[in-house]
């Protein structure tokens, strides 16, 4: 399901192949309601083509670029060669999303007596793509209410069928925090610059632990790793803020995937 009718040029989109003639290739486009696109020979694949059949067949799932649009013909011109293998399998692996999350809003309508229309819309309203809506859901479950607008039994089983079926992929970035004060009261500032780096970011987890004086290590798990680099960052620095504002020396090395400090 796309709220919009036509795509757009330059857009990536899933295609099933219907037919193949000597010279072109004609595709269904799966994501706008079955409709035909083509694909001239020249841009099936890069160099030169003897058979066409040698590199599409019938009934192949593929992922092509749009090349031009003509709403009033009809006509909506692809190409297969100009989609590389990351965009090709990123763009698979959004659309399979895409037939879960439909799949879901089936099953939200049905126990809730609203139709799939509705509850469709209401996500697109709020999210570029419906599988980001339940992603969302699960992360930030409080903004997700204020967000989407539904009737509240819809709302409950969008959030259900969410929870029960949406795995949130983490990653974790560690470091190491040196800290120290000769102040007579050291130890406490010590202490008031750790608490300080325990930060409440939604959808994130900062974990310390004591390595050996004065080091000290700082765990953050969060849904992506540019979200957990600034969550680790913040921390540390609220930490590092606290020891040196007390007269004390402290510093922040983050590790790298080898694990060493840098």
């Amino acid at each position: 399901m796309n709220e919009r009718s036509w795509p757009e040029e330059g857009e990536l989109v899933v295609c099933t192949v219907t037919q193949v003639k000597d010279f072109v290739a004609f595709v269904q486009l799966d994501e706008y309601d079955g409709r035909e696109g083509l694909i001239p020979i020249s841009e099936i694949a890069t160099g030169w083509i003897k058979y066409i059949r040698d590199h599409i067949s019938e009934g192949q799932k593929i992922v092509c670029k749009v090349l031009h649009v003509d709403r009033d013909r009809g006509h909506i011109d692809l190409s297969k060669k100009d989609v590389n293998e990351h965009q090709r399998s990123e763009k698979i692996r959004e659309w399979k999303n895409e037939q879960k999350a439909l799949m879901w809003i089936g099953f939200a309508a049905a126990s809730s007596g609203t139709p799939e229309a509705e509850i469709a819309s209401a996500l697109h309203r709020e999210y570029s793509l419906l599988y980001e809506a339940f992603e969302d859901l699960v992360i930030d479950e409080k903004g997700f209410r204020s967000r989407v607008s539904l009737p509240e039994a819809a709302l409950e089983a969008v959030m259900s069928i969410g929870r029960e079926n949406v795995k949130i992929p983490r990653v974790t970035v560690t470091g190491v925090l040196t800290l120290s004060s000769t102040k007579p009261d050291g130890v406490n500032v010590i202490r008031r610059a750790l608490r300080s780096a325990e930060l409440k970011i939604d959808g994130v987890d900062i974990d310390l632990n004591y390595v050996g004086a004065p080091k000290y290590g700082i765990k953050v798990t969060a849904p992506d790793y540019k979200t957990a680099q600034k969550a680790i960052e913040r921390a540390a620095a609220s930490a590092v803020g606290v020891i040196e504002r007390a007269g004390g020396e402290a510093k922040f090395a983050k590790k790298q995937k080898s694990g060493k400090a840098v």
